[in-house]
């Protein structure tokens, strides 16, 4: 069972009545004004107000129901607090307001916007309420959602939201899906299908075609498992494009800790590793299908992090795509080594004009930035100052971590190596130095890199994927 999101230019009265559920959401200053909203879903001004007032919006939001004519109706209050860190939109509080129609075979959605800036986080926080996988065998009838964004009286649909409602459910689905169907020949093939529907070219770098091609951290994370890891790379090339986006993804389908194992209550969950790479993917798919004016390069870093006889063990030493050598001193510090070679490779071949990265890659970042914003790493202020104006506005909102190579360098010390892959020090800003591994790799003449942990926000309270970095990636994109 899926429910398709239908995007309307109005809330036709046919629209308000002819569905089994309908929901409005908005602050409650604009739902107390809203008599044409109120009088189109045939609700008294008597039954209105008292919904009003049994919610309590608090810091999450709050909704109240009534059922007119055997129609459900809904009352979202979105909370009024709202600091300068966050999105001004609410967007936090969207996905739990829209699950109290989510279930309905037929509603609509009224999202009345504070401002009309505000439509592109509503939209993208009402598709991370409605997932696509569903893992049951039970027989259940598809359902409909009609979502209508208004600022006043005035209808909003911004250009290319329906494809960036589309690239959040993507990038969702995948992070859902189990490793035994999204293994990593799997994610290749998803890639292989949007390449195909957009017109998109694609390559794809495999097993050991990695290693003879100097793929040392990509190859040596994945060559123990069954699917063998790969590095896709998506190109969108527009006529006349002056700007060149690219965008690395950490695809660890699976990640076990190698040989540095993890527990078995920290492991479960870990399909979402790939939070990345399906935010990169999703996000992709996007711009394709919009049709974007720049270029980008979208590279997916896929490798199953497993145990067996082929297992890389802690000493191992690898070499990198950049040419730099890697002792191992912790299996599980794995994400860093296959985001190191895309970054390498994409800047040597591709020298793209902004470099993004997008990886669950530490459990430090929850500490650092917490479970709604993603930690930032960024080597140019311009590139981090717009991901922190673009997280805000379309309700991804990020954070800065310090950016200062040369206090962190000093944590990957090897007697042996070029450096270590795990820091020596864990109390000295882990999620910075995580970054700073990945910048290790990049050439002297480096575009402008920013790197996004987005360990917290990629899984919401029920462990589903969210699709966080879609929006954020394609509002850094659209850049001028």
């Amino acid at each position: 069972m899926s429910t398709e999101i239908r995007l309307s230019a109005a809330p036709t009265p046919e629209l308000l009545t002819d569905v089994t559920a309908a929901m409005v959401i908005g602050r409650a200053e604009l739902l107390r004004g809203a008599d044409a909203v109120r009088e189109g879903l045939g609700v008294s001004a008597d039954t209105w107000a008292a919904l009003l007032e049994r919610t309590k919006a608090g810091d999450a939001g709050a909704s109240a129901t009534t059922w007119v004519g055997g129609r459900k109706v809904v009352l979202g209050v979105l909370p009024e607090p709202c600091s300068r860190h966050n999105s001004p939109s609410r967007a936090w509080a969207i996905p739990g307001l829209v699950k109290a129609v989510a279930s309905e075979k037929n509603a609509v959605l009224l999202h009345l916007l504070s401002s009309a800036e505000h439509a592109v986080a509503a939209g993208l926080a009402t598709a991370r309420a409605l997932p696509l996988f569903d893992g049951t065998s039970s027989d259940k009838e598809d359902r409909v959602l009609t979502v209508v964004l208004m600022d006043g009286d005035t209808p909003v649909l911004p250009a290319g939201l329906r494809e960036a409602m589309d690239g959040v459910r993507l990038a969702a689905r995948l992070f859902d899906t189990p490793t035994n169907i999204l293994h990593t020949d799997g994610f290749v093939g998803e890639a292989e299908a949007v390449a195909a529907r957009t017109g998109s070219g694609i390559e794809v770098i495999r097993g050991e075609d990695l290693r003879d091609q100097g793929f040392g951290g990509l190859y040596g994370v994945g060559k123990a498992a069954r699917n063998p890891p790969a590095l896709v790379v998506l190109r969108h090339r527009p006529d006349g494009a002056s700007r060149h986006v690219a965008w690395v993804g950490k695809g660890v389908v699976y990640d076990t800790g190698g040989l540095s194992l993890k527990s078995s209550g920290g492991m479960s969950g870990m399909k979402g590793d790939m939070g990345g790479a399906a935010a990169v993917l999703g996000a992709f798919a996007a711009a394709a299908t919009e049709g974007v004016d720049y270029a980008i390069t979208a590279v997916l870093c896929l490798a199953e992090n497993a145990i067996g006889p082929d297992a890389q063990r802690p000493d191992d030493i690898v070499t990198m795509k950049s040419g730099k050598t890697v002792e191992l001193n912790n299996t599980d510090a794995e994400g860093r080594l296959c985001l190191a070679d895309g970054v390498a490779w994409v800047c040597e071949a591709e020298k793209p004009d902004v470099l993004v990265d997008c990886a669950t890659l530490t459990g430090a970042a929850l500490v650092a930035t917490g479970k709604t914003h993603g930690a930032l790493y960024c080597n140019d202020e311009a590139l981090e100052q717009r991901a922190l104006t673009v997280g805000r506005a379309v309700g991804e909102p990020t954070h800065a971590l310090p950016y200062a190579p040369e206090l962190f360098r000093k944590e990957f010390k090897s007697v042996v190596a070029d450096m270590r892959n795990s820091v020596k020090d864990r109390a000295n800003a882990q999620s910075s130095c995580a970054g700073q591994f990945i910048g290790n790799h990049l050439p002297e003449d480096a575009p402008a890199w920013l790197h996004v942990d987005l360990a917290g926000p990629a899984w919401n309270a029920d462990g589903r994927g969210t699709g966080y970095g879609v929006g954020l990636l394609l509002g850094i994109g659209a850049a001028d």
